[in-house]
């Protein structure tokens, strides 16, 4: 059985959100500052424009990592369910050692 790190898994996932979401900001905030540039837009719209992306980013982002959260129990529940008593003991072993530390 290989070595099982549910946390760390969880935290790369949770990163690749943030970081994904953090390009999607930067980027519309480049679109809008050429807007801005070009006159399309006052700074003002381009403020509260920006301010409302950031909010939407944050709140789906937020819903996302819940969302994958939970498909991530699912799938550990899954994996116990398979593991065969000895891999299972073997498991928990590890999870008691890891709450130790």
């Amino acid at each position: 059985m290989s070595k099982i790190n549910l946390g760390e898994e969880v935290k790369k996932l949770l990163l690749a959100g943030i970081g994904a979401a953090a390009t999607t900001v930067e980027k519309s905030e480049e679109i809008l500052d050429d807007l801005i540039r070009k006159g399309e837009l006052t700074v003002e719209q381009g403020k509260i424009l920006n301010q409302e992306l950031k909010r939407t980013v944050r709140e789906t982002t937020q819903k996302k990592d819940k969302e994958d959260v939970q498909d991530k129990e699912v799938d550990f529940e899954e994996f116990v369910k398979s593991l065969s008593p000895e891999e299972f003991s073997k498991l928990k072993e590890q999870m008691s050692r890891a709450e130790n530390e």
